[in-house]
C-alpha cells in the first residue's frame, strides 16, 4: 500500500508518505506558506521513494478542524489528486492526527488546538491497543466551558494548552495532567497517514467529491465590538 498525506490545518505544514513499513515526511513551521511548500513537499517525497504518482493507493488529507485556508488546502490538494489519479481520498479527524502519536499505550488523551477568538478546537479519545475510541464530538468552545468525562490521568496534546492552560484546569478535576512541554505539539501528516492506513484497510475510502473539511466554526473573525475596539465614526 502506497498512500500519500498532506496535513496543512495550522501553522505547520507537512506531507507524508507510506509505502509499506516505510513512511518519510517533511514537515515545516511556515504560517502562510502552505500553498507555496505542499507540493513540492510531495514532489520530494515521491522523488525520493523513487515512486510515481500513479503508483499511489490514495491520498490522505487532514480534514480540519483548524484554520480555514490550511484545510481548504488540504482538501483541495486531495481532491485534485484524486480526481486525476482516480483514487479514493481518506480524510482524517487533525485532532486524531494531533492525539495519535500517544496510540503507544492505553490512556485517555486530550488533542486540544487553539481556534483563536478566545476558543479551542477540543476532541477526547480513550486509547486502547492503539485503537482511538472518540469520547465526545469534536467541537470549539471557550476553554472554561470544557467538560471532561473522569479519568485518572489525562494526556494533552496541541497549541490549545499552551494558550488556555489555566482556563482549562478546572475541566480535569483530580486528574493527573500530562501535557507535551509548552504545548508546542503539532500535528503531522505522518499521523494522518498511519490513522489512513488503517481506513484503507477496513474499506473506509472516499470517492474525490464526496470528501468535505470540518470547520466546526462558520465565523473566522470577531466585529470591532466583540475586540472592545470602537466603531468608525462616518465622515
Amino acid at each position: 500500500m502506497i498512500l500519500l498525506a498532506f496535513e496543512t490545518a495550522t501553522e505547520a505544514c507537512s506531507v507524508a508518505l507510506l509505502h509499506g513499513d516505510a513512511l518519510i515526511e517533511r514537515f515545516e513551521i511556515a504560517p502562510r506558506r502552505h500553498a507555496e511548500l505542499a507540493l513540492p513537499m510531495a514532489e520530494s517525497l515521491l522523488a525520493e521513494a523513487g515512486i510515481s504518482r500513479r503508483q499511489l493507493d490514495g491520498i490522505a488529507f487532514g480534514r480540519g478542524p483548524g484554520a480555514f485556508t490550511g484545510v481548504r488546502l488540504a482538501v483541495a490538494l486531495a481532491q485534485g489528486l484524486g480526481l486525476a489519479l482516480d483514487r479514493p481520498l481518506y480524510p482524517v479527524s487533525t485532532l486524531m492526527a494531533l492525539a495519535e502519536p500517544a496510540a503507544g499505550e492505553d490512556c485517555a488523551v486530550l488533542a486540544l488546538i487553539d481556534a483563536r477568538m478566545g476558543e479551542v478546537y477540543a476532541a477526547g479519545f480513550d486509547v486502547v491497543a492503539g485503537e482511538f475510541k472518540p469520547i465526545d464530538a469534536e467541537r470549539v468552545l471557550p476553554p472554561e466551558a470544557l467538560r471532561l468525562p473522569q479519568r485518572a490521568r489525562w494526556r494533552v496534546r496541541g497549541s490549545g494548552w499552551a494558550s488556555f492552560a489555566e482556563r482549562l484546569l478546572p475541566a480535569f478535576g483530580s486528574a493527573m495532567i500530562e501535557a507535551e512541554a509548552e504545548g508546542e505539539a503539532l500535528p503531522h501528516a505522518a499521523s494522518v497517514a498511519r490513522i489512513a492506513a488503517r481506513m484503507h484497510a477496513e474499506g473506509l475510502g472516499l470517492a474525490p467529491e464526496d470528501a468535505q473539511p470540518t470547520y466546526l466554526r462558520d465565523k473566522v473573525a470577531q466585529t470591532l465590538g466583540e475586540q472592545g475596539k470602537p466603531a468608525p465614526t462616518p465622515p
